[in-house]
């Protein structure tokens, strides 16, 4: 499989301008901005290949059957196209690789991490008129069907597979070690749904030293979502530093000093001597 890199620095910019503004939308579009995450990380991908994309997933719509009936029957529905005919599923193996956090290629390979055959299960059954939407459980993305009252889970990673509620609860406790909670249960903002995916890029990239390059980006896009955690500029300046920007990397360490100051005065300290040390290793 080859290795993604990141587009020239001006295709760069212009993606982050597009998911800035997808971010910050009424109603934020879901496999646009995967798809935006994908170009970030894939120069190979291209205006005409982010339309395919968008059209491989119209043409994965078109195969289920039309309004086949309440939760039960879509998620089966999903499952009998998706899982069964097109193969998609996942592995263990599948968190080796970037790949498997991008939308397109997860569309061309038919594998991926759980939220993003996640993400396929949304915006087939989305345009279609499914009544579907994400589910963060801790350490297991899955799709829910239906209201509260009537919600069915489905689990994309293995097929498709339709959950019992002992099915959620062992996969809740095989992660966190703790019961399930019916706040879990809750459907997933797209940008939530976004956030946990660079999430995991970012987890990728820190086991990799040498793609400190993904590492940047992903924090990138982070911070252009509306709403992130502060700690998020600690990591940016971190990974500048890391990367040999030791001016880009103490300024951006300044400013996340500023940030905690009010709450830890000696927590900002520290920062501060940081970006000292940082600015020092210019000499």
């Amino acid at each position: 499989m080859r290795s993604c890199f990141p587009p020239p620095p001006e295709r760069s910019a212009e993606l982050r301008l597009r998911f800035a503004e997808e971010a910050r939308c009424e109603r934020p579009d879901l496999s646009e901005l995967c798809l935006l995450v994908g170009a970030a990380a894939d120069g190979g991908l291209d205006e005409a290949g982010m339309d395919a994309a968008q059209m491989e997933l119209d043409r994965l719509a078109g195969r289920l059957p039309f309004r086949p009936g309440g939760p039960a029957a879509w998620a089966e529905a999903l499952r009998s196209v998706l899982g069964e005919r097109c193969e998609f599923h996942g592995s263990p193996a599948d968190y080796q690789w970037l790949e498997s956090s991008l939308l397109h290629q997860v569309l061309r390979r038919r594998r991926g991490l759980p939220i993003l055959l996640s993400v396929v299960w949304m915006e087939v059954a989305r345009r279609a008129g499914g009544p579907v939407y994400g589910v963060a459980l801790p350490g297991h993305f899955v799709v829910g069907f239906g209201p509260e009252e009537e919600q069915v889970l489905a689990d994309p990673f293995d097929g498709g597979r339709v959950l019992s509620g002992s099915d959620a609860e062992l996969l809740v406790v095989g992660a966190t070690g703790a019961a399930l909670h019916p706040s879990m249960l809750v459907p997933a903002d797209p940008l939530e749904v976004v956030l946990r995916i660079l999430n995991n890029v970012r987890a990728w990239a820190s086991a990799r030293p040498e793609r400190s390059d993904v590492a940047l980006w992903a924090v990138e896009l982070s911070l252009l979502l509306p709403s992130h955690p502060a700690r998020l500029r600690y990591e940016r300046a971190q990974i500048l530093v890391q990367r040999g920007d030791f001016v880009g990397g103490a300024a951006e360490l300044e400013t996340y000093a500023e940030l905690v100051d009010a709450v830890d005065s000696a927590a900002a300290e520290r920062v501060r001597g940081q970006a000292s040390a940082a600015r020092a290793r210019l000499n």
